[in-house]
């Protein structure tokens, strides 16, 4: 609970399951409008993942690839802040270079800087508890880069493996997802403080809970694609999902005055029924 703070929440927006289908073609639409910016940074982001699990190979860490995959996820809505620039200067009528989308942390340094410091502390424990988990079972001799896959998802003897990551994983990705969903978004365009910012995210996914499990599974998905094609498709995908998650902020977070809030189960006023339009 959040009880010893007086932080300002904004109203909250409830919506219908169709919503993320309306924020994904927002943020195509957004991609082809600065196709070159877009694209750009998702090479950026693929280069460094694909560069990232090179170097775990070459110092023979293979078996890391697959929690920092996961790992990547984490990271991703910190990672997303030169697509949200893009989709807030468009909406802004403002205009969109390399240089500008490119400081958009400068809108708001010091608490993009404890943000960017919690997810690191977050990657960095899921990281440390991912190889934890797999030493456990594989002991300090894990399976050959070539049987990796085999060993870990196609024998009977790796299910209990399975079923533990997946279930400490999927802690650490909803952890995250509630913090992040809207708060880096938010940090953005209001230029909020980073607690106002992770109560308002928390907020929205407690009161949104069906449809940001939708939204967070296409995020999986949709990542996981990218990374499975080598990161190749990352370059479409991260911008896609970047700008997709601006209007999901904009669409859940009403642009009205805050509300007083001294405690994490107040109800925020100003709640839309689900519907289809803005």
């Amino acid at each position: 609970m959040i009880s010893s703070f007086d932080v300002r929440v904004p109203d909250i927006r409830r919506v219908g399951l169709d919503r993320p289908w309306e924020w994904l073609a927002a943020g195509w639409r957004d991609m082809l409008r600065a196709p070159a910016i877009s694209m750009a940074f998702g090479l950026i982001l693929a280069i460094a993942g694909a560069l990232l699990s090179v170097g775990l190979w070459l110092a023979d860490l293979v078996y890391l690839v697959l929690p920092f995959a996961a790992g990547f996820m984490i990271v991703g809505p910190f990672m997303g802040l030169a697509f949200y620039e893009v989709s807030r200067r468009h909406a802004a009528g403002e205009p969109i270079s390399f240089g500008s989308v490119a400081l958009a942390i400068t809108r708001n340094p010091r608490h993009f800087g404890v943000m960017g410091f919690i997810l690191l502390l977050i990657l960095l424990t899921w990281v440390r508890i991912g190889a934890m988990i797999f030493m456990l079972y594989w002991g300090m001799d894990p399976p050959p880069l070539h049987d990796l896959i085999v060993h870990t998802f196609l024998r009977p003897e790796s299910l209990p493996f399975l079923a533990f990551g997946t279930a400490v994983g999927a802690l650490f990705a909803g952890l995250t997802f509630a913090v992040t969903a809207v708060s880096i978004p938010m940090m953005l365009g209001r230029r909020a403080d980073v607690l106002t910012a992770i109560v308002t995210s928390v907020r929205v996914v407690r009161h949104n809970p069906v449809v940001m499990l939708f939204w967070a599974v296409l995020i999986v998905l949709f990542t996981g694609v990218g990374i499975a094609t080598l990161f190749l498709g990352l370059i479409v995908v991260l911008p896609l999902i970047g700008h997709a998650s601006w209007h999901a902020y904009k669409d859940l977070v009403l642009a009205g005055a805050a509300t007083a809030s001294t405690g994490a189960d107040q109800m925020a006023p100003g709640f839309i029924a689900p519907s289809g339009t803005r």
